[in-house]
């Protein structure tokens, strides 16, 4: 595909800024790893970005970190507010003790209380306000407005997105040889549109595949609108993801350098965070499986043999209380692939 002189531009000015974000204070390299069962079943080289191995047990880390050690020392000084479904709240506090910052998360009332204990560990003040993500954002912000605290968006924001972008930075080293496709779970937007400026810029011929839940796929409706458009609601199951709509910036770099998009069922993720425990052992949220759940659909579709596919394993933070859920819908709808 061919950009713009203004697109080639704007995908220049993330990866300079993904190649300067200080996201290894905090944040840790993580392993892209193989998922033999899953590679054997799906015909496939199948490999796991763990992004569920950051300290905080979710790629937020980076972005929230970049966004805060840039700021100024006045605002370093009157603190920062942000809105978040848990994970992005998560890394906001962690990054805000380690700089001595005073930080409020406005989480919504449904968040699991692994999260909500999470954002509290780390010293941040946590405020449980609305039932999804959309009414937190619109507490946090009249609360910055009203405080002149420092918003920190979970997505929406250049060097959140920045922050985010270092995860492809790391895949395109970890992995030179050919790749076919990188699947990437959607929220706001914020981790698709810095591995899509990355890698579209560096390696154009790598598709970048969006994945959503079924429930909150605000990136696919914008793309088939041609603007940002609000759901009238959101589910809550893949809560890391219930986002009623797609970041400004995000989408301006996704609406040209997303090759596809792709919507996967509850049942469909539970049976992804199967098949993720049987080749690691570990145990996924729902969002972190998205994209695994992506690729069988993808596969399943395409009939696509022999092909390497990066899945981003994007988060850890589930409750303990909802495994059984998770292992009963499994169970139900056949998790192997």
């Amino acid at each position: 595909m061919t950009y713009t002189a203004n697109q080639q531009a704007l995908l220049a000015r993330y990866v300079k800024k993904i190649l300067a974000a200080p996201v290894y204070e905090l944040a840790v390299l993580t392993p892209l790893q193989p998922a033999p069962a899953l590679s054997e079943a799906l015909g496939n080289q199948i490999l796991l970005k763990r992004e569920d191995l950051q300290p905080t047990f979710s790629f937020k880390i980076r972005g929230a970190y970049n966004k805060l050690v840039q700021l100024s020392d006045e605002q370093k000084a009157r603190g920062v507010i942000t809105a978040s479904a848990g994970n992005h709240a998560q890394g906001v506090a962690l990054a805000a003790r380690e700089l001595g910052i005073a930080a409020t998360i406005v989480m919504p009332a449904t968040t699991p209380e692994l999260k909500v204990l999470g954002v509290r560990s780390r010293g941040a003040e946590a405020v449980l306000h609305g039932e999804s993500f959309p009414f937190a954002l619109a507490y946090a912000l009249d609360l910055a407005a009203r405080t002149g605290r420092t918003f920190v968006s979970p997505f929406d924001d250049p060097e959140v997105i920045a922050g985010q972008g270092t995860v492809a930075m790391e895949i395109l080293r970890q992995h030179p040889a050919d790749l076919d496709a990188i699947f990437v779970p959607v929220g706001g937007g914020g981790l698709i549109a810095g591995i899509a400026a990355y890698v579209k810029y560096l390696r154009p011929q790598v598709r970048i595949i969006g994945v959503e839940s079924e429930h909150s796929a605000c990136l696919g409706a914008a793309l088939q609108a041609d603007e940002r458009v609000v759901l009238p609601n959101v589910g809550t199951f893949a809560d890391g993801v219930a986002v009623a709509q797609i970041g400004v910036y995000g989408f301006e770099v996704c609406r040209f350098c997303v090759d596809e998009m792709l919507t996967v069922t509850n049942d469909e993720l539970c049976a992804a965070i199967k098949n993720i425990y049987d080749d690691t052992r570990s145990i996924t949220e729902p969002s972190g499986a998205l994209a695994v759940a992506g690729i069988k659909k993808y596969v399943a579709r395409t009939r696509a043999r022999g092909q390497t596919l990066v899945a981003i394993d994007s988060g850890a933070n589930i409750n303990f209380d909802s495994l059984r859920h998770v292992a009963e819908r499994a169970a139900s709808c056949g998790a192997p692939a």
